[in-house]
């Protein structure tokens, strides 16, 4: 660059000398702005044409990193620079490594080559050698990178990092030497590095991978399973490894001091009392007196303590804890001292990411807004809130301080298909082939507002419905919706069968009382048809019609026996509701609970007259924290009651079956009457249905599960028919929409009932 510098000067200083500048011109440039050129130069048009001002402009151009080459060009006092720019990184490929593109993004901005930034070979090198480290401290050998380079434009181009791994190192064994309390079973569950096990290849099982660059924290953590256990004196060294690179396989020896258990002899808060009573916390925190002592519930009353704090204002809350250890008779006083710091307000709340998703729509689930006091709860409950909305597929919300009591909260969103086009369908032993669409959209031109059309049809029914929600009508806390139905079921029986078909619609609002728990009423008004037809042949028999007149076949009175007769009628009735949701995903939430009660009450007008209450519970639960598997527990009950008030039409009954109370069985599987008679309707429903949930292909939002359903139904008694199913499932969150199949085995199902062994839906994203 000197040298090139120095030429231009002396070509300069021949044409230039005496000369002043009459026009100065930049071109070819587009990454410095016209005022920083200018200020770099340091003349303007009708200054003295300046060698030494130029050498230093030149020199400064250079140094911005931006340029390959630089020329001047001098006619007469019209001056020119001429500027060849280093191409940009277009785009950057890492191929052969890693699969979750979550994974690969973070690897990109580790190695610092964004789209956009200048490339250069010395950047590229840098990477390569980044990216074989990263390997190696995986436990890969012999990897290999090489790099493509492919030139879009004249300014722009694309790199590819073409990754060998090259071979994996196998820990063959693993021992802990002096581990008498604990084993290597128990060291399995928190180390990253464990030995290969039988059936690698098994889910669960240990594939015996080395991974280099956890190595230290591995005693790290086998030394925190032992505070988890109360052994304070524990001291566990970083292993020593011996690998044989003829095998790549290798063996680890970890050396353990696993000294006494510790009991919790007194717990102590300091911490100002105008704040938060301390006398207040103790009764809820998870360490307690004369139990043995644990470093992670410790930590888990720590941060209780801080979020406690940092509720009323203290956003830089420190909470700091010490142990006293009586080392003679093993017990440890437990001290923490809080540190609140001051108060701290909301300055600003700033949103970005939702390029279709209205600012107000995100900002109105925020619960900080900017003027508020901080709070932790506050902003924990937000994140949630916004990723239940089924509107985002990540949320993050940073805290950015500006002042001692001053921040900023900026809530970042990547936003998620929220309309879809969906097609599905099933087959089961009496709708046969099943086929379900709809048309929605949870987000309608950003504003939060649920459109939705949908049909299902098959061989014994159909339904249509459409309806629309507002899930915060004019920003407050108050939600609507409005919907319209129309349905047709047919029941085959063996000797009769029945339509039943429903025309109405029903409408709704409510509102949020408390975080997170939803009050509201609904009404809603149909007008249903029953229509039945009898085998004439079984009606007009003997048997039957002495029945039906009371008689057995020797003329003796009996007891009545009736058929369904067909009837029109009207269900109008409003269900006053208490909702309640703390999960965490629309989707696949790992953490939450779901629940609600309403008691509907038919008979608000119209011809029913009956009183239906009924509550629902679903519980989700992740594992991860537990085995460090992605393994996510649900579980969910409902139950249902009819209460007679003067008249329940056959329609009215409840029911059992299908894929929301009892999979294995078609939806109104039970009551399944085959003998032809009349009989009351069903008045005692509960349903149960438990689920383990594993992950398949993780960056492809892909998992499957298994699952135990238990159900029960009856007129008098919730026992009078009890069956089970039990299957697998798999869910796709697909480019496409979400998908969810799933393979059904009734359990105790007896002849005659309605069994479904297999369902599906689909859908796709627009």
């Amino acid at each position: 660059m000197k040298n090139r510098i120095t030429l231009l000067s002396l070509a300069c200083a021949t044409v230039l000398s005496a000369s002043s500048i009459k026009s100065i011109e930049y071109l070819n440039v587009s990454k410095v702005s016209p005022q920083v050129l200018e200020e770099t130069l340091g003349m303007r048009t009708g200054d003295s044409l300046d060698s030494n001002k130029l050498n230093e402009a030149l020199i400064k151009f250079y140094s911005y990193g931006y340029f390959d080459d630089i020329i001047i060009d001098n006619d007469n006092g019209n001056l020119k620079i001429i500027f060849k720019e280093k191409p940009s990184i277009a785009n950057v490929d890492i191929k052969g490594y890693k699969t979750r593109s979550e994974d690969t993004d973070a690897i990109k901005k580790v190695l610092k080559l964004n789209k956009g930034s200048m490339y250069s070979e010395k950047r590229v090198k840098e990477a390569k050698e980044q990216l074989l480290g990263m390997l190696s401290s995986e436990g890969f050998i012999n990897s290999v990178v090489e790099v493509e380079t492919e030139k879009l434009n004249d300014s722009s181009i694309k790199l590819t990092f073409n990754v060998n791994k090259g071979d994996e190192i196998i820990i063959r064994e693993a021992k802990y030497h002096g581990a008498n309390e604990l084993d290597g079973s128990d060291f399995k569950k928190v180390t990253a590095n464990k030995e290969k096990e039988f059936a690698s290849w098994w889910f669960g099982q240990s594939d015996g991978e080395m991974k280099i660059d956890q190595l230290k924290y591995d005693a790290r953590r086998i030394n925190d399973l032992y505070f988890e256990k109360g052994y304070l004196d524990a001291d566990i060294k970083e292993p020593f490894l011996d690998i044989d690179f003829a095998s790549n396989q290798a063996k680890l020896d970890f050396f353990v001091k696993e000294g006494e258990k510790y009991t919790t002899n007194d717990i102590k808060i300091f911490l100002d009392s105008s704040i938060v009573d301390p006398e207040e916390i103790y009764s809820d925190l998870k360490l307690k007196v004369d139990r043995t002592f644990n470093i992670k519930k410790l930590r888990d009353d720590q941060e209780y303590i801080r979020t406690l704090v940092a509720d009323k204002g203290y956003a830089y809350a420190e909470v700091k804890f010490d142990l006293k250890k009586n080392e003679a008779e093993h017990r440890v006083d437990v001290i923490f001292s809080v540190v609140p710091g001051q108060q701290v307000y909301i300055n600003d709340v700033k949103i970005s990411g939702n390029a279709r998703t209205l600012d107000r729509v995100v900002r109105r689930d925020v619960y900080l807004a900017p003027g508020d006091m901080y709070n932790l709860t506050d902003l924990k409950d937000a994140k949630s809130k916004l990723k239940r909305s089924s509107f985002f597929e990540d949320v993050q919300i940073e805290e950015k301080r500006i002042s001692e009591d001053k921040m900023d909260l900026s809530v970042k969103v990547t936003e998620a298909p929220t309309g879809s086009i969906m097609l599905g369908g099933g087959y089961g032993s009496y709708d046969k082939l099943m086929i379900n669409g709809s048309v929605s959209d949870t987000n309608i031109f950003g504003s939060g507002l649920t459109l939705s059309l949908s049909g299902d049809l098959s061989k014994r029914s159909n339904r249509y419905e459409v309806a629309l929600k507002n899930p915060a009508i004019n920003d407050s806390d108050y939600n609507g919706e409005v919907e319209a139905h129309s349905t047709k079921i047919e029941y085959r029986r063996s000797q009769y069968d029945s339509d039943v078909k429903t025309k109405g619609f029903s409408i709704a609002a409510g509102k949020e009382v408390v975080r997170n728990t939803y009050v509201g009423a609904r009404y809603g008004l149909d007008f249903i048809s029953e229509v039945y037809n009898y085998d004439e042949t079984w009606k007009n028999s003997t048997e039957v019609q002495n029945n039906l007149n009371g008689i057995d076949g020797n003329g003796n009175p009996i007891p009545k026996k009736y058929l369904f007769q067909d009837q029109d009628y009207t269900n109008s009735s409003i269900t006053p509701y208490i909702n309640y949701d703390s999960t965490n995903d629309f989707y696949f939430p790992t953490a939450g609970i779901k629940a609600g009660a309403s008691v509907e009450y038919a008979g608000v007008g119209g011809d029913s007259k009956y009183i239906k209450p009924g509550v629902n519970f679903r519980y989700f639960y992740s594992l991860e924290d537990l085995t460090e598997l992605d393994w996510i527990l649900r579980f969910k009950t409902q139950a249902k009651m009819l209460i007679d008030e003067g008249q329940i039409n056959q329609g009215d009954s409840l029911y059992l079956g299908g894929p929301k109370t009892l999979r294995g069985y078609k939806s109104y599987a039970f009551p399944n009457n085959e003998s032809g008679y009349y009989q009351e309707p069903y008045e005692k429903m509960w349903s149960n249905q438990a689920e383990i949930s594993f992950p398949l292909v993780p960056s492809a939002k892909m998992r499957w599960g298994l699952f135990y359903d238990y159900g029960m139904i009856g007129k008098n008694s919730f026992s009078e028919e009890t069956r089970s199913g039990t299957g697998a499932l798999l869910e796709w969150i697909s480019p496409m929409g979400p998908l969810q199949l799933i393979f059904a085995k009734p359990i105790g199902d007896k002849p005659g009932d309605d069994t479904s062994s297999f369902e599906f839906s689909f859908g796709t994203s627009f």
